[in-house]
């Protein structure tokens, strides 16, 4: 699991990196608002942990810039702002998770796994479609009639997210932002070109087309 961390306390930002090494994550840290918006624009990651008050753009527009761009990736700010109106402006701007400064690190663990939950992000490697379809999220194949079948990263990519995603439909925007880079944008056409390839493995019903929206997992 990828997480970026924003925080300019160099301290601080040191002894969460650490924890969370410690506990098998990949912790990327930046200590400014657009040195976020360039990792956060380059790479994916799984969850986002944010100050508020930092460098040049701040947790709170760098947040809302990802949310303007369809980007979901889950978020905590991390801040000694701790008035009410604080709280909503967190909220207001996307976030999931609100922790208030100072903090045990064992309560930033436990907002985490809560987290994880809720989005699946370690969800088991098999995940059942059907009595005779399953994915392998790990392996990037899907097996269906005891039949297995490799598919592309960004096919595995984009079934994991509608799977993860079940209870909504998912526009082309979203697929691009949360499993492409800023770099590497693909085309609708070509967004179009992996679920018509999924689909060919799975069937056809089950990712329905949702008129002027996008996608979703039937």
């Amino acid at each position: 699991m990828k997480i970026l961390l924003l925080e300019d306390d160099v301290i601080l930002s040191e002894i969460i990196e650490e924890f969370l090494s410690e506990l098998g994550y990949e912790v990327i840290v930046c200590f400014n608002g657009e040195e976020a918006v360039q990792k956060a624009y380059s790479q994916t990651f799984d969850l986002l942990l944010l100050d508020v008050n930092v460098p040049f753009t701040s947790g709170l527009e760098f947040l809302t810039n990802l949310r303007e761009r369809n980007n979901t990736t889950p978020a905590i700010f991390i801040t000694s702002l701790n008035t009410s109106a604080d709280l909503e402006n967190g909220f207001n701007a996307g976030c999931d998770d609100y922790i208030k400064k100072p903090f045990e690190l064992q309560e930033l663990n436990l907002r985490i796994n809560n987290i994880k939950r809720i989005y699946k992000l370690d969800n088991q490697d098999i995940i059942s479609i059907d009595t005779n379809i399953s994915f392998d999220t790990k392996n990037n194949s899907i097996k269906k009639d005891d039949i297995s079948i490799s598919i592309a990263k960004k096919e595995a990519d984009i079934l994991k997210h509608l799977l993860n995603n079940k209870t909504k439909a998912i526009s082309i925007d979203e697929l691009s932002n949360n499993i492409w880079s800023y770099d590497d944008t693909p085309s609708a056409s070509t967004i179009r070109t992996y679920i018509k390839n999924i689909r060919k493995h799975i069937g056809q019903d089950y990712i329905i087309n949702i008129k002027g929206v996008g996608y979703k997992f039937n």
